[in-house]
């Protein structure tokens, strides 16, 4: 019975073994508590932020529809939204990809996209923006 035990103990020391050597596979880094959103504005013709219906985010690499945890926060700021943050960062690949973002605008139906490359990963401390514009201008 204290064979079976100690082999017990032992499985379960070799198991955390295991799962601890995957923190070590991204080499030691320090990283902050901050948490990194990035947001983008819809604006009409005069610069004025606009209405939007039908916002979404798609991963043009996976095809996967993203939603950012703090895009609940946006709707105070007239055509503003989150479109990804550190909560996204596992969806998202170390070298990048090429989020496709669209909206409509209420006043004039008028549908407009863009597309940004943002980078995450496993071993990324927080999301980073590649490239891509920070607003979207209606006619």
């Amino acid at each position: 019975m204290k064979k079976i035990a100690l082999l017990l103990i032992i499985g379960i020391a070799l198991l955390n073994c295991k799962k601890n050597k995957t923190i070590t596979d991204c080499g030691d880094k320090m990283c902050t508590y901050e948490f990194v959103s990035y947001g983008i504005r819809f604006v009409d013709n005069k610069g004025e932020g606009a209405e939007v219906k039908d916002f979404s985010v798609i991963n043009q690499r996976t095809g996967e529809s993203l939603k950012a945890n703090s895009s609940i926060y946006t709707s105070t700021v007239k055509g503003a939204f989150i479109v990804v943050d550190d909560g996204n960062k596992l969806q998202l690949s170390e070298n990048g990809d090429d989020l496709k973002i669209t909206g409509t605008s209420v006043a004039t139906n008028q549908t407009k996209s863009v597309v940004i490359k943002m980078g995450g990963g496993k071993c990324a401390c927080h999301i980073s923006k590649i490239s891509g514009p920070d607003q979207v201008v209606f006619d």
